[in-house]
């Protein structure tokens, strides 16, 4: 069976060292994160290893004791009927009104974490990672507003991501209660 946490390991090892920001791309400023705090539904991703096959995935960001952030990746393999989960931690790469932050699942490994649009009221995000082989829509709901996962999708590709590659993630009634 393959992990989020296994293949994390192996996907952060390959990103050791990569903090960064895709090319011509900014965080958000005026970033709050105790607004940025609770559970994220993901409506769509760019394929990756560590979340390959898995639906009904949701991030749950909470304060670390540190003063860092618990990461829980949480995602449904329908096929094996079976939920996948990996915990990390991230903290700020600098000033933390800045939407930029380090994350890692695996010791000394971390990867950038990049929110690129974010609405006022905190419903919907736009995150990319250290390049444009990552990237996320975020929603605060299972279900995003159709003109608004548009919208997204349309700065995306403004900002260069394949978004023609873009998977959509079932956040619907095949997903077990959560």
């Amino acid at each position: 069976m393959k992990t989020l946490l296994g293949s994390s390991v192996v996907s952060m090892a390959l990103l050791t060292g990569c903090t960064g920001i895709p090319d011509g791309t900014q965080p958000v400023s005026g970033f709050e994160l105790d607004r940025y705090l609770g559970q994220w539904f993901e409506i769509a991703r760019l394929d990756h290893s560590f979340e390959r096959g898995l639906d009904c995935v949701t991030a749950t960001y909470s304060l670390r004791d540190d003063g860092g952030v618990r990461v829980i990746n949480r995602g449904y393999n329908l096929e094996e009927q079976q939920w996948d989960e990996a915990e990390g931690r991230a903290y700020f790469i600098d000033d933390e009104s800045v939407g930029r932050l380090k994350v890692s699942f695996f010791g000394p490994f971390y990867g950038g974490y990049n929110v690129l649009e974010l609405d006022e009221e905190y419903q919907w995000a736009l995150v990319a990672g250290p390049n444009r082989d990552y990237l996320w829509i975020l929603s605060r709901t299972a279900e995003m507003d159709s003109a608004t996962e548009t919208r997204l999708r349309q700065r995306a590709a403004e900002l260069d991501f394949p978004t023609e590659e873009l998977i959509d993630v079932n956040q619907g009634e095949a997903c077990p209660s959560r």
